[in-house]
């Protein structure tokens, strides 16, 4: 649960996203204290594309790093070319763009998905 705070950024920020892209689909990232999640969703249809998180990954206490950001990226944006997805935007949630989430969205775009 995030707090009142973040709720109300991750709101606004979300709104004004979706308000202006109505054609692509949304890069939501969300970072845990523990985990790190990203998914590609159309929000014309209300589905989730592809997903990709780190509970898979090797059983540390803390795998939301940037080590782990990049994997994560990788996955992402293997299954979405797989998909046939060209372009998203996206949505950072309540987080700054810095440190894990810019290293997630660099490895997508480096997998071959326009931001």
């Amino acid at each position: 649960m995030l707090s009142p705070k973040k709720q109300k950024r991750s709101s606004r920020v979300r709104f004004k996203l979706k308000k202006n892209n109505k054609s692509r689909m949304r890069l939501t990232l969300y970072k845990s204290s523990q985990h790190l999640y990203a998914q590609i969703v159309d929000d014309n249809k209300g589905i989730t594309i592809c997903s990709a998180s780190t509970l898979k990954s090797e059983k540390s206490k803390n795998s939301c790093n940037i080590a782990n950001a990049k994997i994560l990226g990788s996955e992402l944006a293997k299954s979405a070319v797989g998909k046939g997805i060209k372009d998203v935007y996206l949505d950072r949630g309540s987080n700054l763009y810095h440190g894990i989430v810019k290293t997630i969205t660099d490895e997508v775009r480096s997998g071959g998905i326009n931001l």
